[in-house]
């Protein structure tokens, strides 16, 4: 099923969701290039950006997804929290 997401940039993505030999299967396109998250911790690669509710269901209930794929950024990138 194709679920359409409203993109950080306002740009349209798909994600796409199906239960297959048991297993749910997400499919996300990647984020290129890579943003820095919110907390400057990592370089988000793929979102869902929030929660979603999918069609795929388990014990008759929908399922609700949150997608966030993400690597450690370059050092010079990383941003100091205190």
């Amino acid at each position: 099923m194709l679920i359409p997401i409203v993109y950080t940039f306002m740009e349209a993505i798909m994600i796409t969701a199906k239960i297959e030999n048991g297993n749910l299967v997400i499919t996300a396109p990647l984020i290129s290039p890579p943003e820095l998250s919110k907390s400057g911790k990592s370089l988000l690669v793929a979102s869902s950006y929030g929660n979603m509710t999918i069609d795929c269901k388990v014990n008759g209930r929908p399922i609700t997804i949150g997608l966030n794929a993400y690597i450690k950024p370059p050092a010079e990138l990383s941003l100091i929290h205190i």
